[in-house]
């Protein structure tokens, strides 16, 4: 957990206020925050350590609800991905887990993962035999034959609604804390549209059923609003990119409680579809989409749909001089959500959404210290994000770049 630490000289954004409180101390002891205030140091024991945070704002370390450490897209990078033997996998993605926190995100939504890589890396964090952030992860996510992303093994094909119920059950016993579906064509399929609707409405069902009576949410990726207007008959929870809202698919998200994790930057990124030498039919696809996901995600703030971030990329990935976790802030931020909110997004909302809001999540007293520092104020705009320096963890810093300043 480490020791008792009084971070001083810090400006707080909690999550709560929406107001930056000033010129505050922050008292942590035993991974938790134990006190806030400009007198929070006077709780502390004498040779607690004194953390100078210099004039930094201080705020809850971020959420990524939709990561693939181990994604493997179309093109060579991808093909070596795929390619590796399960030890070497574990590495990787080890090393991703260890960049994600050192980018500032300290829980992770792992919505597809291969080879068991992902129950592995959450089990060894939470052992401390290596350093990564909170991982909540779906396990494999579940496809039909021949449908979104069934060419990798990030997913399991499954037929009919006792082939689904199957699979759903095969996640929750390897140890998933939710379900992701595949219930729609995307982006990175040469067989399909982002328009395919694969599945039977048994199979959609039997997974949502399956999953609610485990004590599991279901999360879907989807673009059509038609399959996610049937998804959320049957309670789905939450939707993966949204491609294809309407106004009407829009509010009964709103009035069923369903969040969307608009995942932008898959639309919006290049750089990143170039340097993994993806293939032009794909980039094609992508960035050609990106006016009407824009236009579906608009739909959704304007209806007040509950948003979460995630990049779909590895979170640390770099990209247009930032990570890509940052970056989708900012274009959820550039398309519409206002700074206080995009902040909540990527704080406050997931918590709630995985059930951990009582630990983490916002800045307060009775909460694990997982805390983030950064020069700029975030409160005027998520690009202050490029200029965090310092990354806590249950206490325990794992970065602090002060020695270059």
């Amino acid at each position: 957990m480490g020791e008792a630490k009084v971070l001083v000289n810090c400006h707080v954004f909690d999550g709560r206020s929406p107001d930056v409180h000033r010129d505050q101390h922050v008292l942590v002891r035993d991974g938790k925050i134990a006190g806030i205030g400009p007198t929070a140091s006077a709780g502390a024991a004498e040779g607690t350590e004194v953390v100078n945070l210099h004039g930094s704002y201080l705020m809850a370390g971020l959420f990524n609800m939709h990561t693939h450490f181990g994604l493997a897209l179309p093109g060579p990078l991808g093909d070596s991905i795929e390619a590796m033997p399960l030890h070497e996998l574990a590495f990787y993605v080890a090393g991703c887990a260890r960049e994600t926190l050192l980018s500032g995100v300290t829980t992770v939504r792992c919505v597809g993962e291969s080879k068991g890589t992902d129950f592995a890396l959450r089990s060894a964090i939470e052992a401390g035999r290596t350093e990564g952030p909170r991982v909540f992860t779906a396990g494999q996510a579940l496809v039909c034959t021949g449908g979104h992303g069934h060419e990798s093994s990030i997913t399991l094909e499954c037929d009919g609604s006792d082939g689904f119920m199957r699979g759903t059950r095969a996640q929750i016993s390897a140890g998933a804390d939710l379900i992701k579906v595949m219930i729609s064509g995307g982006i990175a399929g040469a067989n399909e549209t982002m328009e395919t609707i694969p599945l039977t409405p048994g199979e959609l069902e039997a997974v949502i059923v399956t999953a609610h009576n485990w004590g599991r949410k279901v999360t879907a990726h989807a673009g059509p609003a038609e399959i996610i207007e049937k998804a959320l008959d049957l309670g789905l929870d939450c939707v993966e990119h949204g491609y294809r809202l309407t106004k009407n698919a829009a509010h009964k998200m709103r009035d069923h409680g369903a969040a969307l994790v608009p995942t932008l930057s898959v639309t919006r990124c290049p750089d990143i579809f170039e340097a993994m030498q993806v293939p032009a039919w794909m980039q094609e696809r992508a960035l050609g989409a990106a006016p009407i996901h824009e236009e579906s995600y608009r739909i959704a703030l304007e209806a007040g749909v509950p948003m979460m971030l995630g990049s779909d990329v590895p979170p640390f990935w770099k990209t247009e001089g930032t990570s890509a976790t940052v970056r989708e802030l900012e274009h959820m931020e550039a398309c519409g959500l206002p700074p206080r909110d995009a902040l909540l997004a990527g704080t406050q909302v997931p918590a709630e959404w995985l059930g951990i809001g009582d630990e983490v999540g916002t800045v307060e007293v009775g909460k694990r210290a997982d805390l983030i520092a950064m020069t700029d104020d975030p409160t005027a705009s998520v690009s202050a994000l490029r200029t965090l320096h310092w990354v806590m963890k249950d206490g325990v810093v794992y970065r602090d770049d002060s020695w270059v300043r």
